[in-house]
């Protein structure tokens, strides 16, 4: 199992930077950044310039708030900024953020993540020299001039990730797809009778040359106080998103529907503190885990790649230390 280092949702560009530098020397597989309050491509490529050996990964970047051919030159030049190091992580984002926050259309999210994946594929090979006729429901590409090709990349296409929680997302990312970006709200059993079925089916029974990453709530802390705080902190994140209805599935396999509809309601009125109070040990402990080895322990040949997602201030040396008993063999 590669072990991965996720940097803070919230973390600037070049606080990303800086963390891809520390965790490169602290010796981590690969290199995860969000699209939260910032741009995931321009940080990324300032982590690719700092380092020289750990992978690079969009986790995410918002397909539908952009299109195919400005992710397919975004992705181009981080694959040659980064000398073949990135790994595209692509996810739909919600309804109401692509068409509140980023007045983009909506509408079949799997089978337009399908055709936008598609679409991407087809622009590369364009660069590679193919005709770029490319026509679908939703994206069409059919211009391509000498003026605006770069070229075949020196370095390969970067492989492509596509973020699922439901079972035709998951279809979706197995035929179009390099890997899944498992959502951090998921559970074992989850994964081994929900996504790993829809994965084998959508590609013929095999997941060989295919990579499942998850990004997994953990609980970690010196002290009981600091253990204390951490787990509070992480059932406020398990109750933010199970409040959304497009990850309910995950909490209906485990008979949760109903605390679902709970937090959905208290979402609307932003009462954290309450839907935080509404998640029991018992759901904390089906979403996240204690140290590094119950992670190694709980997703042993379920996940290719993991990182430890701590909502909640920590030392990094903790962190590190839990991110080595994962990839430690027991």
């Amino acid at each position: 199992m590669l072990v991965d280092f996720a940097a803070d949702v919230a973390a600037t560009p070049i606080q990303v930077e800086s963390a891809a530098v520390t965790a490169e020397r602290d010796g981590y597989d690969g290199f995860a950044a969000a699209e939260t309050k910032h741009d995931v491509f321009p940080a990324l490529a300032l982590a690719a310039r700092a380092t020289e050996r750990i992978t690079l990964q969009s986790a995410i970047a918002v397909a539908f708030s952009r299109n195919p051919m400005n992710v397919s030159v975004l992705a181009n030049d981080l694959q040659l900024i980064s000398e073949g190091r990135f790994q595209l992580g692509l996810g739909s984002q919600v309804q109401a953020h692509i068409e509140r926050r980023f007045a983009m259309p909506w509408g079949k999210p799997a089978a337009r993540m399908e055709e936008f994946v598609r679409a991407v594929r087809a622009i590369w090979a364009a660069w590679g020299g193919e005709r770029l006729a490319f026509r679908g429901e939703f994206y069409r590409h059919t211009l391509m001039t000498d003026f605006f090709n770069p070229g075949p990349n020196p370095y390969g296409n970067p492989p492509v990730l596509v973020a699922a929680v439901g079972e035709h997302m998951t279809r979706t990312a197995g035929r179009v797809a390099d890997g899944l970006l498992v959502h951090p709200l998921t559970s074992a059993d989850y994964l081994r009778q929900r996504t790993l079925p829809a994965l084998r089916e959508a590609r013929g029974g095999s997941l060989d040359d295919f990579t499942v990453c998850l990004s997994a709530m953990v609980v970690l802390g010196e002290t009981e106080a600091e253990r204390s705080r951490a787990e509070q902190a992480v059932k406020g994140q398990i109750a933010f998103y199970a409040s959304t209805p497009a990850y309910r599935a995950v909490l209906d396999m485990h008979g949760w529907g109903e605390l679902a509809d709970q937090l959905n309601k208290l979402s609307r009125r932003q009462a954290w503190d309450e839907m935080t109070a509404l998640i029991s040990d018992d759901v904390l402990d089906t979403f996240a885990v204690t140290g590094g080895a119950a992670l190694r322990e709980r997703f042993a040949g379920l996940v290719g790649r993991i990182s430890l997602y701590t909502p909640y201030e920590i030392d990094p040396a903790v962190k590190a230390s839990s991110s080595s008993s994962v990839a430690t063999e027991p």
